[in-house]
């Protein structure tokens, strides 16, 4: 994939934790980049809580810079945690944020899922949520590769380094298929 068409992916992190999983695996993801491919991460940290009130007045600093890191990228990695069987409430409400009119900048946009747990399941639940919403907001989502990092304190080390080699060629494929993907949904 030398020759590659350039493609920009923006990568959220549904959790703002500073040891993050979900962010280390995202820092790995920019690392195993293919060629033709240029992964910036977005910050999420200073959204506040929707509220309809706010929202009529027009969109908050944060909020408006984010939309407008989703209209120029190509796509999307988004990396969520599991909580509750769900997505995390901080990438919930950066959904909801994003998402209102005028012209959300969800739509059309290819995107693949990944997520980073302690648990056995590695966000499974998580992920089938964030799918449903996407239907909503007529996202272009990746289906395969899924990748879904059950009992991720294991397979980072203490500085967020991903030490799994299994883990970091699923990710290589991942993005390998972001890619291809991505170019497959060009206008």
């Amino acid at each position: 994939m030398a020759d590659a068409p350039q493609i920009k992916v923006l990568g959220i992190s549904g959790s703002l934790r500073r040891g993050s999983f979900n962010t280390a695996a995202l820092r790995e993801a920019m690392r195993l980049a293919p060629a033709g491919m240029l992964i910036e991460l977005a910050d999420i940290s200073e959204i506040p809580l929707y509220n309809e009130d706010i929202y009529a007045q027009g969109f908050p600093p944060s909020v408006e810079r984010l939309r407008e890191q989703i209209r120029a990228a190509d796509a999307l990695l988004i990396a969520t945690p599991e909580y509750n069987y769900s997505v995390s409430g901080v990438l919930k409400n950066t959904i909801d944020w994003v998402s209102r009119p005028p012209e959300q900048p969800f739509a059309g946009k290819p995107v693949a899922l990944m997520g980073a747990s302690a648990g056995r399941f590695g966000t499974a639940r998580a992920q089938y949520h964030l799918r449903q919403s996407m239907v909503f907001l007529d996202m272009r989502p990746l289906n395969r590769p899924e990748l879904m990092i059950a009992t991720a304190q294991k397979l980072f080390d203490e500085q967020g380094n991903l030490t799994d080699q299994t883990t970091r060629e699923y990710l290589r494929s991942l993005l390998v298929a972001l890619h291809e993907w991505t170019l497959s949904h060009r206008k």
